[in-house]
């Protein structure tokens, strides 16, 4: 019975300290590849983009950014935002930064322009998004101009509501993000009317639901793609096999040893787990 007892006790304590390194990688060790992928999108963009200023629109002959470069930078300097926008919601999307759903006016165009992104975890672009007030401004920069938008209105809703992203009259900027902080159970929304300049006229409908993009985003809802499983659960039985042979390895021959060569292939393994198996939580956690 003591062993039965000190092997659930032993077992528990390992869950923990597994449970708490995958909090901190969600927390902390996403943000330093996401950090990398801001500095490389910033400067691909600015190198493609003629430098404007606010109410301004680019000269006609801007140069294109590649297809998976950033559309555009968005700066909330009312919470310290600074990050360049990818096209996209899905989960490889958002490790990047903050994304354009696909199907939505890009922002500085007529409509509904709509961004989701990260409140907790790869940069928390949008963490303090809920600090937001009536009339604070956003502003964002993309290859056809600088663009002010001002804060009008926030709501919570249920991840399945994709009516904020529909098409409307008016020229707005709306924000997604979880809500509330580490967790996924509502979105927070943001939305900004824009104050200049005059939005670029695009030929979309102005009432009933958006077009559905290519990436599956309307079947997610607001959470953007999920990534398949098997990835996840792969790694997860190759850490879980490495951690079985170090034991048995510790029995049959020497255990600091054992524990010693397989610690560092152990870490690798564990590490590509986590992110295999971060992808399954909704894109813009």
């Amino acid at each position: 019975m003591r062993k039965v007892v000190r092997g659930i006790g032993k077992t528990l304590i390992a869950c923990g300290v597994l449970i708490f390194l995958f909090v901190a990688y969600e927390l902390w060790g996403t943000g330093f590849a996401q950090r990398r992928d801001q500095k490389a999108l910033k400067n691909q963009f600015n190198r493609v983009t003629t430098p404007t200023t606010v109410g301004s629109a680019a000269p006609p002959d801007t140069v294109a950014a590649p297809a998976d470069g950033a559309i555009g930078v968005i700066q909330i300097p009312d919470i310290g935002v600074d990050q360049a926008v990818v096209e996209g919601v899905g989960v490889e999307d958002l490790k990047k930064g903050p994304g354009h759903y696909p199907g939505t006016p890009l922002p500085g165009e007529a409509g509904n322009a709509a961004i989701a992104g990260h409140r907790t975890t790869y940069g928390a672009p949008f963490n303090r998004l809920d600090e937001l007030k009536n009339g604070d401004p956003i502003t964002v920069r993309t290859r056809a101009g600088t663009f002010r938008y001002e804060v009008s209105s926030s709501r919570v809703v249920s991840p399945s509501e994709v009516s904020v992203l529909a098409p409307t009259p008016d020229n707005r900027l709306t924000l997604t993000t979880c809500n509330p902080k580490y967790s996924a159970a509502q979105r927070l929304i943001i939305v900004a009317t824009l104050a200049g300049p005059t939005a670029a006229p695009v030929e979309a409908p102005i009432s009933g639901p958006a077009a559905p993009p290519s990436d599956g985003t309307a079947l997610a809802g607001l959470s953007g793609t999920s990534a398949p499983k098997g990835p996840a659960i792969a790694w997860g039985l190759a850490a879980a096999a490495i951690w079985f042979l170090a034991w048995a390895a510790g029995h049959w021959w020497r255990r600091w040893p054992a524990y010693l060569l397989a610690t560092p292939v152990f870490l690798i393994v564990l590490f590509v787990f986590f992110e295999n198996f971060s992808r399954l939580l909704p894109a813009n956690v």
